[in-house]
């Protein structure tokens, strides 16, 4: 039998997404690829930035953010 399946790597282990109908015990063989996250990943992630903050402290991050003169390099 052989099927596809995702797992996360965590301190040390590989851990399944989901079910896998092993018996206990069970030898099997693993071939890793590596999965760049998606873009629903990243917009997922970004997400999370704003998580606790209040609405002033998003407004102050996001006028740092796109105020153009951080990121010049005049006057360095």
């Amino acid at each position: 039998m052989s099927k596809i399946i995702e797992a996360t790597y965590e301190n040390g282990v590989l851990k399944p997404v989901g079910f896998l109908s092993l018996k206990e015990h069970q030898r099997v063989r693993l071939f890793i690829e590596e999965i760049s996250p998606v873009k629903s990943d990243i917009l997922n992630l970004a997400t999370k930035i704003y998580q606790g903050l209040s609405p002033e402290e998003i407004q102050e991050i996001e006028a740092i953010a796109f105020n153009r003169s951080n990121f010049s390099r005049e006057g360095v």
